[in-house]
C-alpha cells in the first residue's frame, strides 16, 4: 500500500512539474500585414516557424492570419500597439499610421548592422516605445521598389497614368505626374485587369505570380528598400522572460543579417527573381544616363521632402542618423 501511495505521489509531482513547465511557455499572438502565402508575407511565416522550432518549451507564436482577412494592413500596427496582437510582420509603409517616422527605414543608406551600431535604431526605438510598440528587427528585404506597367513608357514621365500606390511611393509617382489610388495587395490584379490603373508600385521580389497576366513591364532602376519588419506590443514583449526575448531576437537577427542586400543570399534571390520574371514574359524598361539620374533624384528628393514635412521635429535628426550625406 505504501509503495502505491509513493508511486501516486511521484506521479502527481511529475504531472505538476510538467503542467508548470507547460504553463511557462509564452504564447504570442502573431499576424502578418500580407495574406498568408503571399510572396512578401512568406518570410514572416518562415520566421515564425523557425522561432517555434527553436522556442519549444520557451516561446511560441500562434499565427492569427494576415491582412486583409484580419482587417486593413494599414491598421495592424495600431491594433497591435493597443493589444489586439502581440507581434506582427509588416513593411514600414503599413505601420506609418502608428509611427509617422517609420518611412525612414526604407530610405536608409546604411546596413541594419550599421544602424544598430551608429545609434540610429536606438533613436527610432525611442519613438516606437512612445507609441506602445517595439521594433525588433528587419526579417526580410524584398529588394528595391519598382514600377510595373501594362504598357511601356519611354521616358521618366508618368503624366496621364493612374497608378496603384502605397505610402511608399505616393510622393514619387505624383511628382512624376501620375494620378494615384491606394489599395490592398489582393486588389491589384483586379484593378489592372479592368484597366482602372495602368500600373502599380511593388517590391522586386514580392511580385505575385498572378500579376504576370496583367503587368508586362518593369521599370528599372528600382528605388528605396522594400524592408519588412518584426514589431511587437511593448508591454507584452517586456512581460516575456529574458530567455524568451533572447531566443526571438537571435532568430530575427539571423534573418536580418542573411537578407542584407549585399549578402550572397540576397543576390541569389535577385538572380532567381530576374529569371522568373523574364520566363513569365516580363520585359524591362531601363532608364540610363540623364533619365536614370532624374528617376532616382526625384524618388529620393520627393521622399525626403515628404518625410521632413510630416516629421518636422524628429525628421532632421533621423535624416542625419540614417543617411550618409544630406
Amino acid at each position: 500500500m505504501k509503495s502505491v501511495l509513493l508511486g501516486a505521489a511521484a506521479l502527481a509531482i511529475s504531472s505538476f512539474a510538467a503542467t508548470a513547465a507547460f504553463a511557462e511557455v509564452a504564447v504570442l499572438r502573431g499576424v502578418s500585414c500580407f495574406p498568408i502565402g503571399a510572396p512578401p508575407g512568406v518570410p514572416f511565416e518562415d520566421l515564425v516557424a523557425e522561432i517555434n522550432k527553436r522556442g519549444e518549451g520557451i516561446v511560441q507564436i500562434e499565427s492569427l492570419g494576415g491582412a486583409p482577412a484580419i482587417g486593413s494592413p494599414f491598421q495592424v500596427g495600431e491594433r497591435m500597439a493597443l493589444g489586439a496582437y502581440d507581434i506582427a510582420g509588416c513593411p514600414e509603409a503599413f505601420f506609418g499610421n502608428l509611427l509617422p517616422e517609420a518611412p525612414v527605414l526604407r530610405l536608409s543608406d546604411y546596413t541594419f548592422a550599421e544602424l544598430r551600431k551608429n545609434g540610429a535604431l536606438d533613436y527610432f526605438q525611442e519613438l516606437m516605445k512612445a507609441k506602445g510598440a517595439i521594433f525588433l528587427g528587419r526579417h526580410h528585404d524584398d529588394g528595391p521598389f519598382h514600377l510595373f506597367l501594362a504598357e511601356p513608357i519611354d521616358k521618366p514621365d508618368l503624366t496621364g497614368l493612374n497608378l496603384r500606390i502605397s505610402p511608399v511611393y505616393t510622393a514619387f509617382f505624383k511628382a512624376m505626374g501620375a494620378t494615384v489610388q491606394r489599395s490592398s495587395m489582393p486588389e491589384v490584379y483586379t484593378l489592372m485587369e479592368n484597366g482602372t490603373v495602368d500600373g502599380f508600385g511593388w517590391s522586386f521580389r514580392g511580385v505575385s505570380p498572378d500579376w504576370y497576366k496583367v503587368a508586362h513591364y518593369r521599370v528599372d532602376p528600382g528605388v528605396y528598400h522594400a524592408t519588412i519588419h518584426t514589431i511587437a506590443n511593448l508591454a507584452r514583449w517586456e512581460s516575456l522572460s529574458p530567455e524568451a526575448r533572447d531566443l526571438v531576437m537571435s532568430v530575427i537577427l539571423e534573418f536580418e543579417a542573411r537578407t542584407e542586400p549585399t549578402s550572397d543570399y540576397a543576390k541569389d534571390l535577385d538572380e532567381k527573381m530576374k529569371a522568373t520574371q523574364a520566363e513569365n514574359g516580363m520585359k524591362t524598361i531601363t532608364f540610363e544616363g540623364a533619365d536614370a539620374e532624374k528617376w532616382l533624384r526625384v524618388a529620393k528628393n520627393s521622399a525626403w521632402a515628404e518625410f521632413l514635412e510630416q516629421n518636422p521635429e524628429t525628421g532632421p535628426k533621423l535624416k542625419d542618423l540614417f543617411t550618409k550625406s544630406n
